[in-house]
């Protein structure tokens, strides 16, 4: 996972609420077995249907920021709403509520849930209205969104907030105690269970010689 600590990209204002994820990405491509490649199911049935969805507009086709309206990612649990987003290229999501699953999938994956008052999202709309296709600066390490001359504090769990700045997926949390469990698998009693490493077909023919 990469390191996160500021982001500067194009905001896409999204001014819906209950955003589900079958919106987000519909049931129909979950039929796919690969983990990536889902940026054409990201909001299909909007970006196929409304010719005049905000990322059908040419001054969001490069947008890195979703700025979404209260209880965005709600209803089922799929990981490829994560998936789609990133895909498309969305590096942070800013609301005032997310669904709790969605907000976990995203900080397991890296994508920054960053939530604000619905007060300041609403400043930000304002903002991206009166001036299309700006940047925001999205500032990890102060908890802060930049919009033009304005800032905005935003809240994140810390754990994902530590995981995000140092890169690190569930994995990379394990091996950062790495010389603990070494130190601890000496100690073991030799009679107690061990893992070996996985066997490859290599390996099996290397010992029947």
């Amino acid at each position: 996972m990469h390191k996160f600590s500021t982001h500067t990209g194009v905001a896409a204002p999204l001014m819906l609420s209950n955003v589900d994820t079958d919106q987000i990405i519909p049931a129909i491509y979950l039929k796919r077995i690969t983990r990536s490649g889902f940026d054409d199911a990201l909001f299909e049935s909007w970006r196929s249907n409304e010719p005049d969805f905000i990322l059908n507009q040419d001054a969001y086709k490069d947008a890195s920021i979703l700025v979404a309206g209260p209880d965005f990612g709600t209803g089922s649990s799929r990981e490829h709403a994560v998936w789609a987003l990133q895909d498309y290229g969305f590096r942070v999501v800013l609301s005032s509520r997310f669904a709790d699953i969605f907000r976990s999938n995203s900080g397991k994956r890296g994508l920054l849930t960053a939530v604000l008052e619905q007060a300041d999202i609403e400043k930000i709309w304002d903002y991206l209205r009166q001036n299309v296709g700006a940047a925001l600066t999205v500032d990890l390490e102060r908890k802060v969104v930049l919009a033009g001359d304005e800032s905005f504090t935003f809240e994140i769990d810390e754990n994902v907030r530590y995981k995000l700045l140092h890169g690190l997926d569930n994995i990379g949390l394990t091996l950062e105690h790495l010389h603990e469990i070494d130190a601890f698998e000496k100690r073991r009693p030799a009679f107690k269970p061990t893992t070996l490493p996985v066997k490859t077909q290599r390996m099996e023919v290397a010992a029947s010689v």
